[in-house]
């Protein structure tokens, strides 16, 4: 039987938000955790964070933002995996996400959102259950 793979993270900042203190602390417990994590680093773009997705051979794409963007920059994104043929992966986003934003992020196609102050376990028992190994 062979040894299962770790789960593989990229966790990315979008925009112009340049705080990046939150999406450090998530990429240090997911990899204290035994997930694969690579960081993209501040100010992505959508086109860069697919090709990083692609690059890192991800399961699931963490997105931290913080500028208010969200509603803009999700789209992109999303459009660009959906091109790319990358709808397998998990989507996330974390941040300042208003709760009447939630559902429109859902809607188009982000597994789940996660506000300040969520607990980095509850973001690791998300992702491992919804990641297939």
């Amino acid at each position: 039987m062979a040894p299962e793979q770790s789960i593989r993270v990229l966790i990315a900042k979008p925009g112009l938000d340049g705080h990046d203190r939150g999406a450090k602390v998530i990429a240090r417990a997911l990899e204290e955790s035994g997930m694969q994590v690579a960081y993209t680093g501040i100010r992505q773009t959508p086109a860069m964070i697919v090709d990083a997705a692609i690059e890192q051979n991800a399961d699931v794409v963490g997105l931290s933002i913080l500028s208010g963007a969200h509603m803009e920059l999700m789209p992109l994104i999303l459009e660009g995996f959906h091109e790319r043929g990358l709808e397998n992966i998990v989507v996330l986003v974390g941040g300042i996400i208003p709760e009447d934003d939630v559902q429109g992020l859902v809607d188009m196609g982000v597994h789940s959102v996660f506000g300040p102050g969520t607990s980095t376990r509850d973001i690791i028992e998300f992702i491992n259950g919804a990641v297939d190994n």
